[in-house]
């Protein structure tokens, strides 16, 4: 099942470093990077590839950063980015 989680704000650099590393500690390829503008609202996406599955990282104004990909592996991301920061 395919789940999307809000990990924070998508200008919180430091959320987006750990997801990163978390995405590259995990085994994950970046396969690739886009950015659009729309209006006043800005989005960097990033698709990549774990164990098979597809993982989508969006940073998108006033949404916020969001993992989307296989409900387990999205939960597993979210947790240890949390975890990386310290953050509950």
């Amino acid at each position: 099942m395919t789940k999307t989680v809000n990990l924070g704000p998508e200008y919180d650099e430091a959320l987006q470093r750990a997801v990163l590393s978390v995405l590259r500690e995990m085994g994950a390829s970046l396969d690739e990077s886009s950015w659009g503008m729309g209006g006043s609202q800005e989005l960097v996406t990033r698709r990549a590839t774990l164990n098979g599955s597809a993982i989508s990282l969006e940073a998108e104004t006033y949404i916020g950063l969001t993992v989307t990909g296989d409900d387990i592996v999205v939960e597993e991301i979210a947790k240890r980015t949390s975890e990386r920061l310290g953050r509950p």
